[in-house]
């Protein structure tokens, strides 16, 4: 038990300053208002790390035109189950920052969130046929009736002139979904963090969490260094602790002690970008236009050409080229792989990497690509694309789950992972994708896990911050219509 030295207290504490973290001290704040709520941000700002905009696609991750949340099975069907659930999931998203844009407690829409198509581009028999069945399987179901499909070039052209200018001969496939959406996450945190502010809680920068102790009453006591200024580590108790550091955060779960994490690991993945903010080249393409991922590539390493936007500037971002690293934060230390490994999962993360082997190949392969060579990979998206006009940036660090299985050992996850102690004083987020896209989602689903005795209190203000709160709208067509509908509205995305 730590001694009596705390020089604060707090009743939440969020460790980490992204999209999550934001996303939960708004919701808290709403529920509890007169709760105390502390954010520490080891950084010297919020949404620097994942959350930036540069340092992931800011695609509204909604299944429209992620082709890996729907493979095609060995008879050749489509199941949309996974999409479906992923859509559901980023409705309920949109529908928050649309209560809190109408309520005044976010700006304008247009600062973080903009209407951009979502594309699918497949290329050959083999794929342009997959791409066809998928289609016949979601058309039926609500939320993905606007979908478009055409094999017809002039039309994909319409689309995404960029994509066939210049374009060879042999079979192109395309789908579009209009009501596709940009979003800047690391915008959104700042403006969430603010509206938290602006109701009494408090974010300290510079504030890294190196230990985590859990005391005889229940509570919690983070033990704080001040990267900033170096004065003497601080100590913070805490009824709550939510540890949504991203990469950071089972290096944090693991020093908690808390049984629920043990058999859990990370595999850090890095990627790079080619980036093009040349306004003229960047005007004649409104679409994110994913296609078909690598032979052993990851799910967040599929190709995708994106129109994205920061502070209403519009830009063009083409990769992600996987890399690997193996720190687990952009700004993190490559010791930190290697520190993670501890003796209660030392042998799911063997299982998982021996299986992977693939895998590491591959990321391997790709951080040894020339520019040129990434270029190619561009011009297969954008055939006449000069090199020339695009720079390679760094992506943001993804640390993927790995965990235990009970009959491979161990399996390497590529999805999110959220971590809750029995008693729910404090839980954490693993893994990335679909990740900020449905951070709501996921932060209803801690609420429920960590604070059971007040969910019936709370039900009221929730279904006014997310009118479909457990409903799920592709089941229910005119309910779908009418919030859709609304929500577009008020985000300006109609």
């Amino acid at each position: 038990m730590t001694s009596p030295q705390t020089t604060e207290s707090t009743d939440v504490l969020l460790i980490g300053g992204g999209i999550m973290s934001a996303t939960l001290g708004v919701f808290l704040k709403e529920l509890e208002p007169e709760w105390d709520i502390t954010l520490l941000e080891r950084l010297d700002q919020v949404g620097a790390e994942s959350s930036n905009v540069w340092n992931n696609a800011g695609t509204g991750h909604s299944a429209l035109c992620e082709l890996n949340y729907a493979p095609q099975a060995a008879d050749g069907s489509v199941d949309p189950a996974k999409a479906l659930s992923i859509n559901e999931q980023f409705q309920v998203s949109r529908q928050f920052w649309a209560t809190l844009v109408s309520e005044g407690k976010l700006q304008d829409p247009r600062t973080f969130l903009n209407p951009v198509p979502h594309m699918s581009l497949v290329f050959g028999d083999d794929h342009a046929e997959y791409l066809r069945r998928r289609h016949e399987a979601f058309k039926p179901h609500k939320l993905f009736e606007r979908m478009e499909f055409t094999e017809d070039r002039e039309r994909i052209a319409e689309w995404a002139p960029l994509t066939m200018h210049g374009r060879g001969a042999g079979r192109v496939a395309a789908s579009w979904s209009p009501e596709g959406t940009d979003v800047d996450f690391g915008e959104l945190t700042r403006q969430q963090v603010a509206h938290l502010v602006s109701r009494g809680g408090q974010v300290r920068y510079g504030q890294q969490v190196v230990d985590l102790d859990r005391q005889g009453d229940g509570t919690w006591v983070a033990r704080v260094r001040n990267r900033l200024n170096k004065e003497d580590d601080r100590l913070v108790r805490a009824r709550f602790v939510f540890v949504g550091a991203g990469g950071g955060a089972l290096p944090l779960l693991q020093k908690s002690g808390i049984p629920e994490v043990r058999g859990f690991g990370g595999f850090p993945v890095s990627g790079l970008w080619l980036r093009n903010t040349d306004e003229a080249v960047a005007s004649q393409h409104n679409a994110k236009v994913y296609g078909q991922a690598s032979v052993g590539a990851p799910p967040m390493s599929v190709p995708h050409l994106d129109t994205r936007f920061e502070h209403g500037r519009r830009a063009l971002l083409f990769g992600p080229y996987g890399g690997f690293k193996p720190n687990f934060l952009k700004q993190g230390s490559f010791l930190d792989l290697p520190r993670s490994v501890k003796a209660h999962n030392l042998y799911p993360m063997t299982r998982a990497g021996l299986a992977n082997l693939d895998l590491v190949k591959y990321l391997l392969s790709e951080l040894a690509k020339s520019k040129n060579e990434r270029v190619e990979a561009l011009q297969q998206f954008y055939p006449t694309a000069d090199g020339s006009q695009w720079e390679l940036v760094e992506a943001g660090q993804r640390v993927q789950v790995m965990k235990r299985d009970p009959k491979k050992g161990g399996v390497l996850q590529f999805g999110t992972e959220l971590i809750t102690a029995a008693d729910g004083s404090i839980a954490g987020l693993l893994g990335a994708s679909p990740g900020a896209s449905t951070a709501v989602p996921i932060m209803l689903n801690l609420l429920a896990k960590a604070f059971p005795a007040r969910m019936p209190g709370w039900e009221t203000r929730l279904k006014e911050l997310v009118p479909s709160y457990g409903v799920k709208l592709d089941e229910n067509p005119q309910l779908a219509d009418e919030v859709t509908g609304h929500t577009a509205r008020v985000l300006g995305i109609g």
